[in-house]
This record gives structure tokens, sequence and C-alpha cells, in this order.
């Protein structure tokens, strides 16, 4: 017992070891516990916080940015759960685009609160057009979808129609190299080629003679006083027609024993008993072409028309008929005109139109009003010109005007046809101009 006792006794002494031990095993334990427990925690990283869906594109978009091809995903950096002071704040960048897939050029971009036009250049191609019946007489009341037009031959779609009267701006080209009995004609009948026109037309004055186109006024108002004096100083007595006589008492000088006393009216040797008759001067050409550069200055939207009051004879103009007519055509300018003297007589008239091989001929005022779309008479008598001239003048008021847009290019500048018909009536006369020659000023 007693044995046993002291073994009991001395076990509290080696037991003091033992739960020693038991005890530095167990805070050994713990702190490397503790240990792995905080470097577990330094390795994960927080949760993300909720952003908005626009931040989230911003960050994928970011990531997108940081990999390089090849040498993949950068190691992250370590972060703490405190972001210090110092650090600086990252900021989203716009993403980086390839040119396939952005626009390299900007567009252009109206100022805000202002209004903007997107203008597209386009050939407008304006065509006065005249519908007579069989009697001569003009047709109303037709529609646009009566009527079509075609440009080298292919049909196209009418933009714009209205036989309402528009403004035109009117040259008045008479002609001075006529006869006496014929201008006193015009001069009792011109006064009243102003009645057709509107107190808001615009008319110019112009003569013509040997010498070429002269301006007796520019452009005035229709009823403005200036246009009538410019009439009245148009009129002239006209030309002194007949053929010089070569021979005859009052033909020669003195003679003494047959033979002339005053050498320079003796006859020369070799064309003795001849007389070359030296041709007149009709220039025409020269006259419209200068009417017509007056009214292309005129501004858009206007009725452009040149009326000839002459003979319709041409000889020695600078200008071609082709040049003129291209001009003409160029600019929209319709040429009108009344035939007088012995144009307007039907058996020498014909044979002035008739074109002789080889001869040039003379009587172009007709050629020029079939090409511009525009309208002749033949008058002989001084009511027949002011009848004429009301009549016309009042034909082209009542124009059908239709306008169209050429697809093809103004560059070219090449002729092109027009051919414009009426649908369901018979028998009518269409007047209109054939073709035209493109230019920049018909784009808009």
């Amino acid at each position: 017992m007693r044995r046993v006792r002291r073994n009991a006794r001395e076990k509290p002494h080696g037991g003091y070891w033992v739960t020693q031990g038991a005890l530095g095993f167990a805070l050994s334990f713990l702190l490397l516990g503790g240990a792995a427990t905080a470097q577990q925690q330094q390795t994960v990283p927080n949760a993300p916080a909720p952003q908005a869906a626009s931040s989230q594109t911003n960050n994928l978009q970011q990531l997108t940015d940081q990999m390089a091809p090849g040498k993949g995903i950068p190691a992250p950096a370590p972060q703490n759960n405190a972001p210090s002071a110092s650090a600086p704040q990252q900021q989203n960048q716009p993403p980086a685009t390839t040119g396939d897939a952005q626009q390299q050029t900007p567009p252009e971009i109206p100022p805000k609160q202002s209004g903007y036009v997107l203008r597209v250049p386009v050939t407008y191609v304006n065509v006065p057009v005249t519908v007579l019946d069989k009697h001569g007489h003009p047709v109303a009341g037709l529609t646009w979808r009566q009527f079509r037009v075609f440009e080298d031959g292919q049909r196209q779609d009418i933009r714009f129609f209205t036989e309402d009267p528009i403004p035109m701006s009117v040259v008045f080209v008479v002609d001075q190299t006529l006869p006496k009995d014929v201008m006193r004609k015009i001069n009792q009948s011109i006064d009243t080629v102003t009645a057709g026109l509107a107190p808001y037309d615009s008319a110019a004055v112009v003569t013509y003679s040997g010498t070429g186109p002269k301006l007796a006024t520019n452009f005035t108002a229709a009823t403005s006083p200036r246009l009538v004096a410019a009439i009245n100083a148009s009129k002239r007595s006209g030309e002194r027609m007949g053929v010089p006589s070569i021979g005859g008492p009052m033909m020669s000088g003195p003679t003494i024993n047959g033979q002339q006393v005053d050498p320079n009216l003796a006859p020369q040797r070799g064309n003795s008993g001849f007389l070359m008759v030296p041709k007149q001067t009709h220039p025409l050409n020269d006259a419209i072409l200068y009417a017509a550069n007056l009214l292309a200055s005129q501004p858009r939207g206007r009725k452009r028309v040149i009326y000839v009051i002459s003979d319709g004879k041409e000889s020695r103009s600078q200008a071609s008929y082709r040049e003129v007519v291209r001009y003409l055509l160029t600019n929209n300018i319709s040429v009108y005109g009344t035939l007088v003297g012995d144009a307007s007589i039907w058996g020498v008239g014909f044979l002035d139109k008739v074109h002789l091989p080889l001869v040039p001929p003379e009587d172009v005022l007709p050629k020029y009003c079939v090409a511009t779309g525009g309208e002749v008479d033949s008058e002989f008598t001084e009511n027949g010109m002011q009848q004429s001239f009301a009549r016309i003048l009042s034909t082209v008021r009542g124009q059908y005007t239709l306008m169209y847009i050429s697809h093809k290019s103004t560059l070219s500048g090449k002729y092109r046809s027009i051919d414009v018909r009426v649908e369901g009536i018979p028998g009518l006369t269409i007047l209109a101009k054939r073709g035209y020659y493109p230019s920049a000023s018909m784009s808009q």
C-alpha cells in the first residue's frame, strides 16, 4: 500500500511534464493553424461588388485589352483588403477597334437646333411644249398622264408639270436690212408686239444691220415706257433695193473722139461691160447669238424666248449655225419668228427653203424655230403681221411645262434627243425642242 501511494505521489510530478508538453503541443497547433488561416485569407480575393451593365462591359473590354496574343494572361498583383491612399485609381479607357469595325472618316454632323439640307446634284431638263390641233389652235386641258417624254429613246418620268403661265424674258430682234416697203409695214405693226406681254414679264430689243447687232434697250418691265421708246427707236426707213445700171447716157462721162476725158471713168480692159454687184450682209446668226447672251443671264425658272422679225436670210455672220444652235439648246432658249418680205410669199419662200446641193441655205430662221421648239409665221400684209405678233406670244404663254430628271452625266456634253408625245388624241401637232446639250448649270 505504501508503494502504491508512493507511485501515486510520484505521478503528479511526471504528469506535470506530460501536462506541460500537451499544452505546448496544443499551443503550437493553434499557432500553426492560425498562420495557415491567415495565409489562406490573403490568397483568396474579395468577392466582386455589383456593378451596372455598362461598367461590366468596360471591365470585359479592359480584360480584352490587357491580353496580348502569345503572352497569356499576366499574373495578378497582390491586393489588400483596404487600398492605400497613394495608389492611383484605374480609369476606364475606350476600347481600341480596327478599321473594319469603325468608320475612319467622320460624317458631317449638323449643329444642334439648326436645319440641315442634304443636297444631291441632279440634272433637271425643262421642256416647254405647245400642242396644236389640226386647225393650228392651241389645245388646253391636257393632264400629265397623257404626255410621254423620251430621251435617247428611253422613257422618262415626269417630275414637274404645269399649264399655268410662267414669267418669261423676251428679246425682240428686228431686221433693219429689209427693203423700204417691208420696213414700212413693220413700222406700222410693231407697236402691237407688246400686247401679248404680262406685267411680270421682261423684254429687251436688239436690232441688226450690215454692221452687226446693236442693243436698243436691255431688259426692262413689259409695261415700262422704256420698252415702247426702244421699239419706236428700232423703226428704220429700210434699204433701197435695185440693180445698178451698167450702161446708158447717164453712166458715161464726156468723151473726145470716143475717148474718156476723165480717165477714172474709162472702162477697164478685160472686164468692160461687167459689174460685180456686192453681196448684201445679213448677220442673222450673230444677232441671235447676241440675244442669247442676254437671255443667259436671266434668272432660272423663267421662259427664255427670242422673237425675230426678219426675212430669215443669213449671210456673212461670224458665228455659224451649229454654234448658235448649241448655245441655244444649252441655255434652254426657244426661237420664234415672223417671216416678212419675199420669204413670206409662198412661191419665193418655198424656193428659199429648198436646199440645193453645194449651195448654203439663206433662210435659216425656220431651222432655228424647229430645232429649239419654237414656231414661225409667214405674213406679207400689215394686218397679218399684227395678228402674228399677238398669236405667237399668246401661244408661248399657254404652253405646257414639263420637267424630268436625266440620269446621265453632264460631263460628256453630247447631244441628247428629246421626243414628246401625247397619247389618246390623234391629229395633234407637238412643238417641243428636239434635244439639248447638257451643262453644269442644269444640275441642282
